[in-house]
């Protein structure tokens, strides 16, 4: 059969689905199914959502056919719907799983430390506050308004109305100190 045999032949079958005729839909399906289902395939590039996505398509061709008109294209009716069809479904796949990641944000707790942790939390806490008394009463406050408050080192700079050179040498100094310390305390030495 010639292609505008078969799409004469398809327009026919189409004609008669819009009447009921279940036998004339079987032929539709029969002539149109690969075609079909391989324009949906490509769209939404998952063969089992596809497949289900084509059962859909087919359904509305049924329902809809007595609206397809005889001297149009029947591919181009057919595949209109089926394109149609098969964005609508990449677009709802897409919006459920922008809502899952949403609820899973909005929802999403962490979760809370257990005794253990909590007490390892604290002890840690307690060793980054014995070691800040180590600090100079120079690099104390330049380390507390650069951690603490969130400033940069021209705003502790004016703050402080120091230097931005020994500013930075104080959160420098008062780093490493700082890290030297809680080395030592995780060691089991003294805050030195």
């Amino acid at each position: 059969m010639g292609d505008s045999t078969a799409a004469a032949s398809l327009a026919a079958s189409l004609a008669r689905c819009g009447t009921g005729d279940q036998t004339a839909f079987a032929e539709v399906y029969d002539q149109s199914s690969a075609r079909v289902h391989g324009l949906v395939l490509r769209v939404v590039r998952d063969p089992s959502m596809a497949e289900e996505c084509t059962q859909e398509v087919f359904l509305e061709i049924w329902r809809k056919a007595n609206t397809f008109r005889v001297d149009g294209s029947p591919w181009g009716w057919m595949l209109a719907i089926a394109h149609r069809r098969a964005v609508d479904t990449v677009r709802s796949v897409q919006a459920s799983r922008t809502r899952e990641n949403s609820y899973a944000e909005q929802s999403y707790e962490p979760p809370s430390p257990g005794p253990e942790e909590a007490a390892m939390h604290a002890q840690e806490r307690a060793d980054v506050r014995d070691c800040l008394e180590t600090l100079s009463p120079a690099q104390r406050p330049s380390i507390e308004l650069a951690y603490w408050d969130g400033l940069t080192h021209h705003e502790v700079a004016t703050r402080l109305d120091a230097p931005l050179g020994t500013v930075k040498s104080r959160i420098r100094d008062g780093l490493r100190r700082l890290a030297d310390c809680l080395t030592s305390t995780e060691e089991g030495g003294d805050h030195a």
